[in-house]
């Protein structure tokens, strides 16, 4: 050891991890002669595999990919690539006034059309399919089309029946996308009923109801029928049980299902082909939202879950409605009593229930009440 020199002192580890990280002040640049050649199908493929929110953001880095996402090969990425959780498209109400709010469940978070709704014609959601939401006038006479993501809108042929009455609509694809066409189905208590084939653009009768299937039909109008492949489903009462309607064969099929017990408000719902049932059961003071599986051997209503006894207890004693917002793989459910509004989600794949924040308007702190919604697949590339 040299004379007059100290032995090396230890620095603190806290510097020591200073030089060896990298500056975080440091801009990293993309070489133009690297990613000018870039593959544009490759763009699509990256980018039809990000979430919905992250799409929009890359439409406006120029207008060469805006254009991008309205292409073919686009629309044939999206539809190949894989997706999480519908949306909801729902219609809220506040001071006499109606706004669109649509929420992700991904990011929890609420979405509000940049566009009001026109208070002239004032319509409700009643189906969904490929990304297409089906809206309904107050006549239930007249229906549009839209895509909720790119606020696109089309007006249908009003259907030729003319008076009013209530009627359930139910919506299935011809193929495997909404650029193969779709079709449009609405049903009504004395058997009426008409499909619209967006491919021809007009409406046709089905046909006759068999002789098994008596009329008029105790439809359950507050339950949204479901879709599975070309079948439509419809809940009915007086007997209990299911109608179901074969859009590519016109075969009519009435199955009686006993429903269980002390069961107050109920909708169908479907997962991955399979007809679910939620309802709210009521015995004395006691309130409980369950889920049941229709076992297709039996025509029995089989439990497969119920929400929490701890959520539950909150409803305890509470004269408690319910209402399906969205009825494919994610349910959502607007649960209300005096001085009292609940939303919350039900994963059917991971079986989890989850609370949905209040929905509020960008511009104003006030809660929104939400009046009628339906689920929907956010497809920026399906077509009206």
């Amino acid at each position: 050891m040299e004379t007059n020199q100290s032995p090396p002192c230890k620095r603190p580890r806290r510097d020591r991890n200073r030089e060896k990280a990298p500056s975080s002040n440091k801009i990293e640049v993309m070489e133009q002669e690297i990613w000018r050649d870039f593959p544009e199908d490759l763009f699509e493929t990256v980018i039809a595999r990000l979430p919905v929110a992250a799409i929009f953001r890359f439409r406006t880095v120029c207008r060469r990919w805006s254009s991008l996402l309205g292409s073919d090969s686009f629309s044939r990425q999206y539809s190949e690539a894989p997706h999480g959780l519908p949306w909801f498209y729902t219609i809220t109400h506040e001071n006499s006034n109606n706004n669109v709010a649509m929420y992700d469940p991904l990011l929890k978070k609420w979405h509000h059309q940049s566009v009001p709704l026109n208070h002239t014609k004032i319509v409700i959601p009643v189906a969904s399919v490929g990304g297409l939401v089906c809206l309904l006038d107050l006549s239930h006479r007249n229906f549009y089309i839209c895509n909720p993501l790119t606020q696109s809108l089309k007006e249908i042929p009003p259907r030729s029946v003319h008076g009013w009455s209530r009627v359930v609509v139910g919506m299935v694809l011809n193929g495997r996308s909404s650029s193969d066409g779709y079709k449009v189905m609405w049903l009504d208590i004395d058997g009426t009923c008409e499909v619209y084939d967006s491919t021809k653009n007009v409406w046709s009768c089905p046909g006759t109801f068999p002789p098994s299937i008596k009329l008029p039909l105790a439809l359950n109008l507050r339950s949204q029928p479901v879709a599975v492949g070309s079948m439509i489903y419809f809940m009915c009462a007086e007997p209990d049980g299911v109608l179901s309607y074969d859009v590519s064969t016109g075969i009519w099929r009435q199955f009686a299902i006993p429903l269980p017990l002390h069961l107050t408000d109920h909708t169908l719902a479907e997962f991955q082909g399979r007809v679910m049932l939620v309802g709210l059961l009521c015995k004395n003071a006691a309130t409980c939202i369950c889920i049941w599986e229709l076992q297709k051997m039996t025509l029995l209503w089989k439990e497969v879950d119920r929400m929490p006894n701890l959520w539950c207890l909150e409803f305890y004693g509470k004269h408690m409605k319910m209402k399906c917002l969205g009825n494919s793989g994610l349910l959502m459910l607007s649960l209300k009593a005096k001085h009292m509004n609940r939303l919350v989600t039900y994963n059917l794949l991971k079986r989890e229930w989850q609370k949905v924040p209040d929905c509020m308007l960008p511009w104003s702190r006030k809660r929104q009440w939400i009046t009628c919604g339906t689920a929907f697949d956010p497809v920026p590339c399906a077509l009206v």
